[in-house]
């Protein structure tokens, strides 16, 4: 069974934090990557490496 996720990242000039949380508001991981090309790639591969991702709320924009 896949289990619906929500994430939420913190964007700044050099590094975006982002964590991942479930339906039940449990924190599932948070990391830091670069903000660049190669680090928003990574950020969506962390982010999709949990399950069904349903929201992200980018703080910032």
């Amino acid at each position: 069974m896949t289990i619906p996720l929500a994430a939420g990242v913190d964007t700044h000039q050099d590094i975006h934090t982002a964590a991942v949380i479930d339906t039940a508001g449990r924190l599932l991981g948070h990391r830091q990557f670069p903000a660049s090309r190669r680090g928003y790639l990574d950020l969506l591969d962390w982010l999709r490496s949990f399950g069904l991702l349903l929201v992200v709320g980018i703080e910032g924009t």
